[in-house]
């Protein structure tokens, strides 16, 4: 099975190694990117008790100034990748998660009921999180250090990338890139490379982005890579 993976690198790599291991055969079509956003000094208010991550691009984005500041304060990443880039950056005091955000805020949502928690994240993001952190109390302040746009192909380099074969699978990870390759799948040009594609979205909100033919549109169990591949697995 051809699967055609959209995700930025470096987990497009990533990803496509894991692939290979599963016996796919992975075609890389990075089709978002992550780009830094300006941070005032302050946006971290000043009664901040601590820290929550749940995308390493968070941290890999953020400015110095802002992990000098936060440094010091425990920080909770949503599982080791995240745990690793942040103690990568220079926090010191990292713990490391179960692996989903919504695992995490449930973790971590009683010890800090009442406290202000900095929330380093994306522009779009899901929201499960801080909904569930709220319910417990905790005031979440997010801090955006980086959004998501689309990268746009020509129809030549997406042929060149494919070898003008068909893709049997499509791995999509965030509305960016599900719109982008909506619009992709349209062009009479490439119409024939997406003929007869499943589609996997990571979370409901992607898969509204793609919006079209529900009979082939999978998605994952929870916003994970593991289910997400757990559920191609299954179809394949």
């Amino acid at each position: 099975m051809r699967v055609l993976v959209t995700r930025p690198e470096p987990g497009a790599c990533r990803t496509a190694a894991k692939l290979r291991t599963f016996g796919f055969d992975p075609v890389i079509l990075p089709l978002s990117r992550t780009r830094p956003l300006a941070v005032p000094e302050e946006a971290v208010p000043a009664d901040a008790v601590a820290v929550a991550v749940t995308s390493a691009n968070a941290i890999r984005h953020a400015p110095a100034m802002l992990i000098r500041r936060l440094a010091n304060m425990p920080c909770h990443a949503v599982g080791s990748r995240t745990a690793d880039a942040a103690r990568t950056a220079g926090f010191l005091h990292v713990a490391e998660g179960p692996g989903d955000a919504e695992g995490l805020a449930d973790r971590i949502g009683g010890d800090l009921a009442g406290s202000v928690l900095i929330y380093l994240c994306g522009r779009e993001r899901f929201p499960g999180f801080e909904e569930r952190l709220g319910a417990a109390g905790v005031q979440v302040r997010p801090v955006e250090t980086y959004e998501t746009i689309a990268v746009d192909y020509s129809d030549d380099a997406v042929l060149a990338r494919t070898a003008g074969r068909p893709v049997d699978a499509l791995l999509l990870y965030s509305a960016k890139a599900a719109e982008a390759a909506r619009n992709l799948a349209a062009r009479p040009a490439l119409q024939a490379l997406f003929a007869g594609v499943e589609i996997y979205a990571l979370s409901e909100r992607i898969a509204k982005a793609w919006g079209r033919e529900e009979s082939r549109l999978h998605v994952a169990e929870s916003p994970v890579e593991e289910a997400l591949l757990d559920r191609l697995r299954g179809s394949d």
